[in-house]
């Protein structure tokens, strides 16, 4: 378990409030928090500042399994939401660790796991980014026996874990060379040589099967181009777990969610600018031999649930029309829409990723754990909704001061609109 990197400060209590715990549901309960750590959940409980709880749901903070973050002020947002962890599947390793060394030091931005560089082919996706001039050259791999290199120079940049890219551009009618079956595999064993997680994207039937077939550990997206009875079973049977961003997916392919988050009183004035552009942004146009089944894709979200996988949720920051920190309320929606009960959805965005990326600190509230935590008023684990009805936020014991106006604590670094509000596939 790894400490908290700054202090809780004074003791606090949050009294009576309905607790779930990241496994169950407790009706009453106080939480003892002290140093930034929960030191006991019980009856009666005292410390120098009380937080009413009655009427009110304390969660663990919740975690983004997928997203895509580029400055401090996004981070900074995405804590108002009551995400306090993002699992950041891509991105610049340079300015990932500048973030990770800011969250360390702060507690009033989210904190942030990366994969730093994934591993495609030459030309394969996403380097069209870098022939638009919108991201610089990273490497790229072709043959199985580059692996073992290019997973050394992952490791020594910081990756938390690995993203492997199997992308044939199908889903959007825009064919690009993918890595091979084998080169994927021998991407998967020099991960795990490392003790890293290999998480693989793959949009499709075909792609998902290549990815299970070389032994990835996670799933980053579900496939999109038509359902298979069968697959559902075999991820479950091979304990794979799978991470939908139906939000994103929906929002790519026809059918976002934004205007549902810029109505909303809740979220719309916590809203950071990049998020407000990406959900006002133009649709981007696909290819017309772009292949894509929403409607198929919840479907499978509900198979996958009944098949007995495990399901985590993310938002997949910053494509168009997802929101840092907001969009993953919506995915909880989206989750119990296809089938997840609210208590499973929760558990998709606290425990369950915690277990899976091997964050043993957070996840949960139980003693000795981090003091990551959001309060809602009402029940979530009857009504998902009410996750958005934030009355406070805490990561390691520190309240977030959580501010309308398009700000959130104290003062952070800006930055560019994200890289990927120009892609059009989920990354």
């Amino acid at each position: 378990m790894r400490p908290c990197m700054y202090s809780g400060g004074m003791s606090i209590v949050i009294a009576g409030a309905r607790v779930f715990t990241g496994d169950r549901v407790l009706p009453e309960a106080d939480v003892l928090v002290e140093n930034g750590l929960v030191r006991e959940v019980g009856t009666a409980l005292r410390g120098a500042e009380r937080v009413d709880g009655r009427g009110r749901t304390l969660l663990p903070g919740l975690i983004d399994a997928h997203g895509h973050v580029f400055t401090t002020t996004e981070l900074r947002h995405t804590l108002g939401f009551g995400v306090t962890t993002v699992l950041d599947m891509l991105g610049n390793p340079g300015q990932v660790a500048e973030l990770r060394a800011a969250a360390a030091s702060d507690p009033g931005i989210a904190d942030l796991r990366s994969a730093g560089t994934g591993a495609t082919v030459p030309g394969g996706y996403p380097w069209f980014l870098v022939d638009m001039g919108y991201l610089t050259p990273f490497p790229t791999i072709t043959e199985p026996d580059e692996a073992p290199g290019f997973i050394a120079d992952r490791v020594r940049e910081g990756s938390d874990h690995i993203k492997i890219l199997l992308e044939d551009g199908t889903t959007t009618g825009q064919a690009l060379p993918a890595l091979s079956v084998d080169t994927a595999a021998a991407l998967v064993d020099s991960a795990h040589q490392h003790g890293k997680l290999a998480v693989a994207h793959a949009l499709t039937v075909e792609t998902t099967h290549a990815a299970l077939s070389a032994g990835v550990d996670v799933l980053a997206h579900v496939y999109l181009d038509r359902t298979d009875a069968e697959l559902p079973y075999r991820i479950a049977e091979r304990g794979t777990p799978v991470i939908p961003t139906l939000v994103a997916v929906q929002g790519l392919f026809g059918r976002p969610k934004a205007r549902q988050l810029l109505d909303d009183p809740r979220v719309e004035p916590y809203l950071d600018d990049t998020s407000r552009y990406l959900l006002n942004a133009d649709p981007v146009p696909l290819g017309p031999a772009a292949r894509h089944d929403l409607d198929g894709a919840t479907q499978t979200v509900a198979e996958l649930r009944e098949a007995g996988a495990t399901i985590l949720a993310g938002s997949d920051t910053s494509n168009l029309f997802v929101a840092h920190g907001a969009s993953l309320h919506v995915e909880l929606e989206l989750l119990v829409a296809a089938g997840l009960s609210p208590l499973e959805a929760l558990t998709s965005a606290t425990s369950a990723p915690a277990d899976c990326f091997g964050l043993g600190d957070r996840g949960r509230i139980a003693p000795g754990l981090r003091a990551d935590l959001l309060l809602v008023e009402g029940d979530p684990t009857k009504a998902i909704g009410a996750t958005l009805d934030i009355v406070a936020v805490w990561r390691g014991g520190r309240r977030a001061q959580r501010n309308s106006g398009g700000t959130l604590g104290s003062t952070s670094s800006g930055g560019p609109l994200s890289l990927h509000s120009i892609a059009s596939d989920p990354v």
